[in-house]
């Protein structure tokens, strides 16, 4: 019956875990995981395996393990020498949990990583004002028009016209050159 309890534990403590993590659950606290699941398990002992409990879901998490990673990930896990490793028990609950919750955890990150308010979409075009519409006789030179669709999960989007010269396009142009040689750099050296 230990075991059961044991293993019980464990499962809640994943879940608590994963709640105050990926889920953003202010409820979920350190202090009421101790207090709900291990009341008798010294603070420091808790700390320790709550701190490994929260670092191999990250592991896993992070990976977004299929079942035959998280299946050698935790074989190795279980055969580590000294504190660091898990036992067979715990590789198990950790299995299970991966199992039934890979897909929500993996959304979360998703939403967590995305930045808001996101751009939906993009639509450009060029005018060219004639001089007999202005009303001068003055060289008209073109403007590009760019409307931008931002907007928020959940909610409608909103509009953004930018009006650019020549000058300006260049200037945009010259900075998406920048932030690509800076995205090439990091690409080349990892």
């Amino acid at each position: 019956m230990a075991d059961v309890e044991a293993t019980k534990s464990l499962s809640g403590l994943l879940n608590g875990i994963a709640q105050k993590v990926y889920y953003k659950n202010r409820e979920i606290t350190e202090e009421l995981l101790k207090t709900e699941l291990y009341p008798d398990l010294p603070e420091e002992e808790f700390r320790a395996l709550h701190e490994k409990m929260k670092s191999l879901l990250k592991s896993i998490a992070t990976a977004d393990m299929d079942h035959a990673q998280l299946e050698a990930f935790l074989t190795a896990q279980t055969k580590r020498q000294g504190g660091g490793g898990v036992t067979v028990e715990q590789a198990a609950a950790l299995s299970r949990f991966w199992k039934s919750q890979r897909a929500r955890v993996r959304e979360s990150l998703l939403a967590q990583s995305r930045w808001e308010p996101g751009l939906r979409g993009l639509s450009w075009r060029v005018d060219l004002q004639t001089a007999a519409s202005r009303g001068d006789t003055a060289h008209s030179s073109p403007v590009a028009l760019m409307e931008l669709e931002l907007g928020r999960t959940g909610q409608e989007s909103e509009f953004v016209c930018l009006e650019f010269d020549e000058a300006k396009v260049n200037q945009v142009l010259k900075k998406m050159a920048d932030i690509q040689r800076s995205i090439d750099s990091v690409v080349q050296r990892t």
